[in-house]
């Protein structure tokens, strides 16, 4: 998330798509209704007509899957008629830069595809060099092969009537949108875009939003007040989480995960280090060496020795695809014996649920951490099958809410927030920091006796202040947690003519060194505890006082990552000479009496035009092409694993980097055909219920609010169907059915795709077999099938059938 929630108001058009903001997000819906009574547009583009699009100016249907034709159509308009704004794109992103001539592009693939690893070689996807080693320029943007023209080409088979004939969407309402949204490329003007799940849980979800990012780029609205590209988070801690490395292939603060080739520390530098010959790029990755050494001298301490690595020795070396669907994949082929779930319910909220409940069959033990028994913890009990016949010891750990402890989180914006305990933990339950002390000091007495590699668990660093036995009274100081996330210094050093002593606080994560002198637990988070008393704790600040320029930013209150900016990539909402594009809505300004950035923490503190304002890049420019992702540079329509149309934009009809779990992986996984699943399912949340609804369905109001798992239907597919308001129906997928009760509304509408009419119904997804309130999954009909590049299962899109349940008179 570029900008935060505040930040909305300041925008004048805001696009809201793969999001029910108003819904799922009510608070930061609060800042949305704030910009529209300022004069604002809003605009929402969804399969259903949600409580968001009530409010919305233009409101365009959208049929689930096809973001990206929707998406490109619009860069298409702006590209057609011009409306980029021109100087940001020349100076600050990869437009004017030439690409090799052996580079190509046909029918739906790019260079160097093979498709029998379904993988590219992606040498043809780079940059022509000049003498110096610097990518060639052309900053009239008229070379045939500069990125600019190549866009030109590539996005220009997305007219008007080519997206809507792929999406369904209504010609007039998709022409307002684009027209609308693209008259933000003007200076004075500025568009945020808004998403969630509804982007991602696709097979080609990294894709939709880089289609977000190149749109934005192209009007210049990333690093502008009201501008971004902005994720809505569906938790309250899901950017906290990822930022402390919950996701299978990173570390905290976004380092890579080691891999079985990276041996060494040297290894694992030399792949993930970026390099760059431009004295202008900052390539602030080229501090990753700085990072990785202060996280394993936190995470070791003093047994990390440069002979280690730092400690970087005793890091796991992943073998290979880690990723949900992998793991239940490997549970299911008997390869994992123990699970340890914390907070998480798969057997509602896992794709493929009736695989992934099987899978779980197969666990020697299991421990489920949680506030009540949730689905998975009772798998074993579920209905259907036989208590007797599975083996597995389940273990149920019972943990406090969220108002029952101490501790930080932090939210979409990346403002992370200190909350205190509200009251004591209710009976035996404990809070997560406690589960994981107690956990790490037996592992640790374990290991002490002997095991295979014992060092990385008895050597491990960790003192927490509740002494080294496992205390049931005394709970855990997450203050001390805290501080060694902020980081501390190892030994006296001198860092950027500043003397710290052994044990001070980090300032912030330009005092990092690569040499074993420093520790930090994540340095992102460097300098939100910046000294030894809780005083110094940033990320418990509240002051009410805004920045200088008046537009939001609230610098004091709480902590922001990183160094408490509010606007990533702010340097870009300046002109070349530092003078704001926008100077109603500044965001940083240079000031050249004081020869300072004022306004918000700049994205590096170097002059105009010494650095390149995206800093995060090895080159500097936002990427408007991009050879990193696994299915090409530009962003290409392509249609989910289950779709009931062939792919309108060229033969290659799905994503060709996903791996095809169906094909390797057979036992379970069939794959639906439009010839016996014609409708296409998707699945929602509800603001009654959380997530897959472990707390909620154990909450009495909450159950009478929303007590059953429904289903909307559209009443023309109602009508084909006999399916009336409030009947009992079953759906079908190729991997299990589901009963719910009919919701007949107009909020599903049929789509019109060319010559064929596509329905499309919606699922809520709380629903299990545990709790107060019970009900299927939606999770019986979806399959397993990932995005190429975070395998996050493809939950909004699949095929399906409906029926209206026969019910027999009593």
């Amino acid at each position: 998330m570029t900008n935060h929630f505040i930040d909305m108001v300041n925008a004048d058009v805001v696009m809201i798509m793969g999001s029910n903001t108003a819904e799922n997000h009510p608070i930061a819906t609060k800042w949305i209704t704030r910009t529209k009574e300022r004069g604002a547009l809003i605009l929402n583009v969804d399969p259903r007509f949600t409580r968001t699009s009530t409010f919305a100016d233009v409101y365009c249907k959208i049929r689930s899957g096809t973001d990206i034709a929707f998406v490109n159509g619009m860069i298409n308009y702006a590209l057609q008629n011009d409306f980029i704004q021109r100087e940001y794109v020349v100076n600050y992103t990869n437009a004017p830069c030439i690409i090799r001539e052996d580079f190509a592009y046909t029918d739906g693939l790019f260079s160097g595809y093979d498709p029998a690893k379904r993988s590219y070689d992606k040498t043809t996807w780079a940059y022509e060099l000049d003498g110096a080693g610097l990518p060639r320029r052309d900053e009239t943007l008229q070379h045939p092969r500069c990125v600019y023209q190549l866009m030109k080409t590539f996005f220009a088979r997305y007219d008007p009537d080519t997206v809507c004939r792929i999406t369904g969407s209504p010609k007039d309402d998709y022409e307002k949108i684009c027209r609308h949204y693209t008259s933000t490329w003007a200076p004075d003007r500025v568009g945020t875009w808004l998403y969630a799940m509804g982007t991602t849980q696709h097979t080609h979800g990294t894709q939709n939003i880089r289609s977000y990012s190149v749109l934005q780029t192209l009007l210049g609205n990333v690093g502008l007040a009201g501008g971004g590209i902005n994720a809505l988070r569906g938790e309250s801690n899901v950017q906290g989480s990822t930022d402390m490395g919950l996701l299978f292939h990173i570390l905290t603060g976004y380092l890579g995960s080691p891999t079985v080739p990276d041996q060494t520390l040297a290894d694992y530098l030399e792949r993930l280090v970026p390099k760059t010959k431009d004295p202008k790029s900052a390539n602030w990755w080229g501090n990753y060496p700085k990072y990785i050494t202060s996280l394993t001298k936190a995470w070791w301490g003093q047994y990390g020795t440069p002979e280690n690595g730092f400690g970087f020795d005793y890091l796991p070396k992943a073998a290979g695809n880690c990723s949900h669907i992998a793991l239940f994949e490997a549970m299911y082929d008997g390869k994992i014996k123990g699970l340890m779930l914390f907070g998480q319910n798969p057997a509602v909220g896992g794709p493929n649920s009736n695989k992934e409940r099987a899978a779980l069959d197969k666990l020697e033990w299991m421990v489920a951490v949680d506030l009540f028994e949730t689905d998975t913890s009772v798998f074993w009990k579920r209905p259907g099958v036989n208590p007797a016949d599975i083996k597995t010891e389940v273990f149920l750990l019972p943990a406090c809410s969220s108002v029952e402890k101490e501790g930080s989180i932090s939210s979409s914006g990346r403002w992370v927030q200190w909350r205190y305990a509200a009251s004591h933990p209710i009976g035996e339950s404990r809070s997560d920091l406690w589960i994981l002390d107690a956990l790490a000091k037996s592992l640790k007495k374990a290991y002490a006796a002997g095991g295979a590699f014992p060092d990385p668990i008895v050597k491990l660093n960790w003192d927490y202040g509740s002494g080294p036995e496992v205390d049931l009274h005394t709970e855990p100081d997450a203050h001390r947690v805290a501080r060694e996330i902020n980081g501390y210094f190892l030994a006296d050093k001198v860092v950027n003519e500043k003397s710290f002593k052994k044990g001070d606080q980090v300032p912030s994560f330009a005092f990092l060194q690569d040499d074993g002198s420093t520790a930090c637990g994540c340095w992102i988070y460097c300098g939100s505890y910046a000294g030894p008393e809780k005083k110094d704790n940033k990320m418990a600040r509240r002051d009410k006082t805004d920045a200088p320029n008046k537009i939001g930013l609230f610098p004091n209150w709480a902590w922001c990552w990183p160094v408490n900016r509010r606007i990533i990539y702010n340097r870009a909402s300046c002109d070349p000479s530092g003078r704001p594009w926008d100077p109603k809505r500044w965001v940083v300004r240079w000031n050249a009496e004081t020869k300072k950035w004022e306004g918000d923490v700049p994205d590096g503190p170097w002059p105009p035009e010494e650095k390149h304002p995206f800093i995060m890049r090895p080159d500097g420019y936002a990427a408007l092409f991009a050879p990193a992702l696994a299915e090409g540079p530009f962003p290409e329509h392509y249609e989910p694993l289950e779709s009931p149309l062939r792919n309108f934009m060229s033969s290659q009809q799905i994503n060709p980097a996903i791996k095809l779990w169906h094909k390797d992986k057979p036992d379970m996984n069939p794959v639906g055909d439009a010839s016996e699943f014609p409708i296409v399912g998707t699945t929602y949340r509800v603001s009654e219920h959380w997530q897959a609804g472990a707390m909620t369905r154990n909450v009495p109001w909450l159950c009478e609010l929303v007590p059953d798992v429904f289903v909307e239907v559209g009443p023309a597919l109602a009508k084909i169907k006999g399916i009336k308001n409030g009947d009992r129906v079953i759906v079908k997928s190729a991997r299990g059915r589901m009963e719910a009760y009919a919701l007949v509304t107009n909020r599903f509408q049929r789509f019109h795709c060319g010559d064929q009419i596509v329905h499309q119904i919606g699922i809520v997804w709380h629903f299990g077999y545990a709790g107060l309130a019970t009900g299927d999954s939606a999770n019986l009909l979806t399959a397993h099938i990932g995005d190429a590049n975070t395998m996050i299962p493809e939950y909004k899109a699949f095929l399906c059938d409906i029926e209206r349940k026969e019910v027999v008179p009593a």
